[in-house]
């Protein structure tokens, strides 16, 4: 990495004698982040993506079109990050970008090196077979399951959220394992790529119904169902829903969560059970609070972080 403060671009002529591409990161604020990335094409990047600047640490912001979730605008502290061609004029590109987003001062840049490789075959290598449990295994399919004895699920990573390897999604597999047993049916929330539905179906639930906001989400769950050899029942989120479920399970956000409380819990069976992740730790006494008018959650399992919390619907409850 090679961190630059406006103006100057060393070595960047003998980096076009070897390199396809210069990756280009800029900071800026949620104000410019849109602009910035337009006139960065203008000025001639291959590509342009906007991250948020604090990813990783404990003031990272999500970012997704969860139902419930407020409208708001990219991050305060934003990175963008361009790709371009090795040229002798990059800066001057860069400038001229930043002039033409209304950003008086250059921010600092970090420059890196992006070679020419096997783009298909490095990403199959981030992504191992997962082991869940002794008996429940994800295997993306390029591998050999390590166990071909137990469950195996063939799911790999595409647009859809949700190939196991996020902790909020192996504890709600861990969830479904423990919890489902043959004849149960079940609702997931916010299914994503099916994953958790797909599951329940190879431990033997019935009666398994998907929901998600995202149509290219159901798409993939349809797709994954049928590589996995089992239907399931997949639903838009603002389809009516009057079906009730031995099981139901949300890996959403903290803030959609807790505006779903009242729907997901009136979907509940009497003696039925809750599972709920994509809360972070921190955030687990809020999302118990909006529960409790309708079952009482405990935390069930941490992970990284993240928690899962579970309750149970009493027979009597008011939902």
């Amino acid at each position: 990495m090679r961190p630059l403060v406006g103006g100057s671009e060393p070595g960047l002529r003998a980096w076009g004698a070897i390199l396809m591409w210069v990756s280009v990161a800029l900071e800026t604020d949620a104000a410019h982040a849109d602009a910035l990335s337009d006139a960065l094409i203008a000025a001639g990047a291959i590509s342009v993506s906007v991250e948020d600047a604090l990813a990783g640490t404990e003031n990272e912001t999500p970012q997704f079109g969860e139902p419930g979730s407020p409208t708001t605008p990219l991050w305060d502290d934003s990175r963008v990050i361009a790709l371009f061609e090795p040229g002798d004029n990059l800066m001057g590109q860069i400038a001229d970008a930043a002039a033409a987003a209304g950003i008086d001062n250059l921010p600092a840049i970090t420059l890196d090196e992006v070679a020419e490789q096997d783009w298909v075959r490095l990403t199959q290598s981030q992504f191992d077979p997962i082991r869940i449990s002794d008996r429940l295994w994800i295997v993306p399919s390029w591998h050999t399951a390590p166990d071909p004895t137990a469950i195996n699920l063939e799911l790999d990573p595409g647009l859809a959220f949700g190939t196991g390897s996020h902790p909020t999604t192996r504890l709600c597999l861990e969830w479904v394992e423990r919890e489902i047993r043959p004849g149960l049916s079940l609702l997931d929330y916010g299914c994503g790529s099916g994953i958790l539905g797909i599951a329940a179906l190879k431990l033997g639930g019935e009666n398994v119904l998907g929901i998600d906001i995202d149509k290219a989400a159901l798409t993939a769950a349809t797709d994954n169902a049928a590589r996995n050899h089992v239907k399931i029942r997949l639903a838009h989120s603002g389809d009516v829903l009057a079906e009730t479920f031995d099981r139901v399970v949300a890996n959403i956000l903290t803030n959609p969560l807790m505006l779903l409380a009242p729907l997901l819990t009136s979907r509940l069976r009497p003696g039925g059970r809750l599972a709920l992740s994509g809360v972070l730790e921190s955030q687990s006494a809020q999302v118990i609070a909006a529960y409790a008018p309708y079952l009482p959650l405990t935390v069930g399992a941490v992970h990284e972080g993240w928690v899962r919390l579970e309750g149970t619907k009493g027979r009597l409850g008011a939902c």
